[in-house]
């Protein structure tokens, strides 16, 4: 199965911020860009910030497995390599994370890693890995997903 690019537009309330976190420290790729917003290579989809600092702002969050996950957030899954690559990238870096890198659901069907970061603006992003990525949308692969 194939996986088509997805496009988010999000807000942000700088923009020259939101490059140094994406296309600096995320490494994604800078696309088309103008006075009011940027596109990005988030992993092979396109995701664009908008200059709109009226709608940074914070958001409510859910139990997942015992996290209080962000409700508004997005991300991507990687491959496991990848996902720990990445999470050891980020805490060299001295990026905070709003929820650390480990493992949910460990044992079952929907056992996953996972780790939460915000952008500058304060746009929550989760970067998943599989154990099994065909239970990716397994709905017995969890008691509930985020």
């Amino acid at each position: 199965m194939s996986t088509d690019p997805f496009h988010l537009a999000f807000p942000v309330d700088d923009l020259k911020a939101a490059e140094g976190f994406y296309a600096g420290l995320l490494q994604c790729a800078v696309g088309r860009r103008s006075d009011a917003w940027i596109d990005f290579n988030f992993f092979g989809h396109q995701i664009t910030a908008h200059l709109s600092p009226d709608e940074c702002r914070d958001v409510a969050s859910n139990g997942v497995d015992g996290d209080r996950v962000p409700v508004r957030h997005f991300g991507v899954v990687l491959d496991w390599p990848d996902w720990e690559a990445l999470a050891r990238r980020l805490d060299e870096a001295g990026v905070a994370f709003l929820i650390d890198p480990h493992v949910r659901f460990e044992g079952r069907a929907g056992e996953q890693g996972t780790f939460f970061v915000r952008d500058p603006a304060g746009n929550a992003l989760e970067f998943k890995t599989f154990r099994d990525r065909a239970n990716l949308f397994d709905p017995g692969a969890g008691d509930d997903h985020a």
